[in-house]
């Protein structure tokens, strides 16, 4: 079993930049893929961002690319997502999740474990 926590989130400008955490259990964290996944009042949930265990490699949705980053250290079994110059419609709750069937997974069913998410909120 893997437990997966949230932290980082809250509110900003419109412009500003915010960094969340996904602090997980297990001895073995460096051979999960690591996602994050986002929903908004009334919206389907939403693939953000990942990176595979292997060397680094990343993925983004295209609202997201060139102000979003990914990134882990599996020393501390923490993956980050930096979000800079963030607007109003990035307002979600953010989760974190976990994939040990998938290298590069995109989808939901792709991932096995969940957090509870973090609010973020991006006011104008």
């Amino acid at each position: 079993q893997v437990q997966l926590v949230e932290s980082g989130g809250g509110l900003v400008q419109a412009g500003g930049s915010l960094r969340l955490s996904c602090a997980a259990s297990g001895r073995t964290f460096s051979s999960y893929a690591m996602g994050w996944f986002r929903q908004a009042p009334g919206k389907e949930r939403m693939f953000v961002a990942a990176i595979n265990w292997s060397r680094g490699n990343t993925y983004y949705a295209d609202s997201v690319k060139g102000r979003f980053t990914i990134s882990r250290d599996n020393a501390k079994n923490t993956v980050y997502l930096q979000m800079n110059s963030l607007k109003p419609e990035d307002t979600a709750v953010y989760y974190c999740a976990a994939s040990s069937t998938y290298v590069y997974p995109r989808k939901t069913y792709e991932y096995d474990y969940w957090g509870q998410g973090t609010q973020v909120t991006v006011s104008s």
